[in-house]
């Protein structure tokens, strides 16, 4: 922290305290008379990485307290920055509130309050409203900046610690919790740290270390894309992983509270009877089945006459609903425990999660594996990139053939499945960790890096491609000599012909070389849209997500100067992929995150406009990718001697493909869910 604004005396860390004391308790201090209360930095982290940082000034303007804040880092080469502005009476009860910029670099923010005679007049970039508001309340827009998130500790502990604390201008409400002090080694001082959890100003909970005098020492939270975010003052550097495993041990906390009073009752040996199978195989669906599980296996499935009941196995009464198989994601990021019982509610039994930081992902799959956890179960690809101005933070790098034989020791040490390429890696340590990666068994998937074309990344040993647009810049055919703008780049995009003589030989070059891709299309629709159309009329689910997702989610998008090009690319990776089906190759599921729950749904829906039928759809998120990652023998039907991971819907997918949304009930390793609970357990509407 920047201390070099006011008197000696009064910088002494006793008599800031007292200071602070005053501050908030409208006495003066006694101190000499300055604007300047306060001012400092924090470091900015992404997976662990130093991305930027943040600065603020706190000054006082007669009665009343103003603090200024500009936050800002890097991400992948994009700038985020975020300047805030925060004026409040002495006792930190909020007067006004503006904060405009990015959240993320796919995400924006334009908001602000003005409080007035208990009358808040509140501005959400689209939208305006008035509130009358009685204390407590306090004036956030998400995690950023974290200087606010300080100022609503403060003012929180200043005015009795009430059980919940209403947030402008989201309209939510925040539940911050001690979880106990704790002595941390600074700078080889001993310094005592107290822990906080908070929930509901994000999605799900962050964890935040106060020391003696109320300064925010660290923050370890998710930002607006959902990606692990840290902050730590700079002398708390060197304690980061310590604050990361402690915030994760919270996490599985919550996993292990959440499994809990939301079982339907089904456990161990039950059967469900009457439902129509869609085992997932390509049989014929089975209007009245019977499906017999124990302790965790299916052990019979097929006609309700032809299959033995237990006499002591628990009913399950299905008829006039749909059985499937639990459905997968094969492009995941779980961030926090929440995600756990978000999948579960929208039916996916199995995910691959992509890119995590190590210890977390290691410590949720274990905890799922065990039954200590509740969420799916997951198989893991563990993340490497390069050195370069556009590497992801936090990623193990990988710069050279030795660097590659560390990484992929190292995670296959760990148990992960796969390697997980990302966009800064050169050609020949793509070579190198492929190499490495199948030598021990395991195969490769990602993004095809920056500079290199998918044919380049293929014949370099990647098994799997991560996302259609590789794909589709493959078809983009600058003038000999002439390097594109990222502009001309996507207008090219949005110029070119998916049933071209270009397609067809890539069609065919991966369709020889196996290839695995998953599109993440619901993810393009997205950030393609026009922004100044609703998305909830393409994705209904956005008007279920939990208010702290909506109006980053509503943020995304495109302008309108680019939405007519946009569309146009949209529609081109749509054909692609329906071209690359129709002709072998092999495509899975996967969301990237997206609306979480349920764009995995709309994925299979811009799935069926692609030429897919429902059951083509259906099996792009049951057997395929369970053949793809080879354990077809284990999951991913409804036969005797799977897992079983099942799911039950009000309406019949086959006859439409948008009826995969009436999930309701879901059968995960054996133990039944209904959906609904699930929903609510994390602030969804069911």
């Amino acid at each position: 922290m920047v201390r070099g604004v006011l008197s000696a005396a009064f910088l002494d860390r006793a008599v800031i305290a007292i200071s602070f004391a005053c501050l908030v308790s409208g006495q003066q201090p006694q101190t000499p008379a300055a604007d300047a209360v306060e001012a400092g930095k924090w470091k900015l982290y992404k997976f662990g990485q130093a991305i930027g940082q943040e600065t603020y000034a706190i000054q006082r303007d007669g009665g009343s307290l103003v603090m200024t804040d500009h936050f800002e880092f890097t991400d992948r080469g994009t700038t985020v920055p975020l300047d805030t502005t925060f004026r409040s009476s002495l006792d930190l009860t909020p007067v006004s509130f503006t904060t405009k910029g990015k959240s993320s670099r796919l995400s924006t923010l334009d908001n602000s309050v003005e409080v007035a005679n208990g009358m808040a007049k509140i501005r959400q970039t689209k939208s305006s409203r008035d509130e009358t508001e009685t204390a407590p309340f306090f004036t956030i827009s998400g995690y950023s900046p974290i200087a606010q998130q300080m100022l609503m500790l403060r003012y929180w502990l200043s005015h009795g610690s009430p059980a919940s604390l209403h947030i402008l201008p989201q309209g939510t409400n925040v539940q911050i919790q001690p979880r106990g002090m704790q002595q941390v080694s600074v700078n080889g001082k001993q310094v005592t740290v107290t822990r906080y959890n908070v929930a509901g100003l994000i999605w799900g909970r962050e964890v935040l270390w106060l020391d003696s005098d109320k300064r925010l020492v660290a923050a370890v939270t998710t930002d607006a894309e959902f990606d692990h975010f840290e902050a730590t003052l700079d002398e708390y550097e060197s304690l980061l992983p310590q604050f990361v495993g402690e915030a994760a041990a919270d996490g599985m906390a919550v996993l292990a509270d959440l499994s809990t009073g939301i079982r339907a009752g089904q456990t161990g040996r039950f059967a469900i009877l009457g439902a129509r199978l869609v085992d997932g195989t390509g049989k014929p669906a089975v209007a009245d089945s019977a499906v017999v599980v124990e302790n965790g296996r299916i052990v019979a499935a097929g006609p309700r006459a032809s299959v033995k009941v237990p006499k002591d196995a628990a009913i399950f009464d299905a008829k006039g609903k749909t059985l499937l198989p639990g459905l997968w994601d094969m492009h995941a990021h779980f961030e926090q425990a929440e995600w756990g019982p978000i999948y579960l509610a929208a039916g996916v039994t199995t995910v691959r999660d992509v890119g995590n930081e190590l210890e977390f992902i290691e410590a949720v799959r274990d905890a799922v594996k065990s039954g200590r956890g509740l969420g799916p179960q997951l198989l893991l690809a563990g993340i490497v990139d390069g050195s370069g101005p556009f590497a992801i933070g936090g990623v193990e790098r990988v710069d050279s053939a030795a660097d590659a034989k560390h990484w992929v020791s190292e995670y296959k040490k760990h148990g992960f499945d796969q390697m997980k390429i990302y966009s800064s890696v050169t050609l020949e340590n793509v070579k190198a960790i492929c190499d490495e990666a199948h030598k021990a068994g395991m195969t490769c998937t990602g993004h095809i890096p920056n500079g290199l074309n998918i044919y380049q990344g293929v014949q370099a040993g990647m098994d799997q491609v991560n996302h259609i647009q590789p794909a589709l810049e493959a078809l983009v055919k600058p003038p000999e000599g002439q390097t594109l703008t990222r502009r001309q780049v996507r207008e090219a995009q949005a110029a070119v012909d998916p049933n071209s003589a270009d397609a067809q030989k890539e069609i065919a070059f991966l369709k020889e070389h196996r290839t695995v891709i998953d599109p993440t299309l619901a993810l393009y629709e997205l950030n393609l849209h026009d922004a100044a159309e609703p998305f909830d009329k393409l994705e209904p689910g956005l008007g279920k997500v939990a208010p702290e997702l909506a109006e980053p989610l509503t943020n995304m998008g495109t302008g309108r100067d680019f939405a007519a090009t946009a569309k146009k690319i949209l529609a081109n990776s749509v054909a692609l992929v329906g071209a690359l089906h129709r002709a072998g190759v092999r495509i899975v599921a996967g969301t990237d995150q997206s609306v979480p729950g349920h764009s995995l749904y709309r994925e299979l829906e811009l799935y069926g406009q692609a030429g897919f039928t429902p059951l083509e759809a259906i099996q792009a998120a049951t057997l395929v990718p369970a053949q793809v990652m080879g354990i077809d023998k284990e999951v991913g039907t409804v036969e005797a001697g799977k897992r079983a991971d099942l799911i039950l819907l009000d309406a019949n997918p086959l006859d439409d493909i948008h009826n995969i949304r009436t999930v309701r009930y879901v059968v995960a390793n054996g133990v039944m869910y209904p959906t609904a609970k699930l929903w609510e357990s994390v602030g969804f509407k069911p």
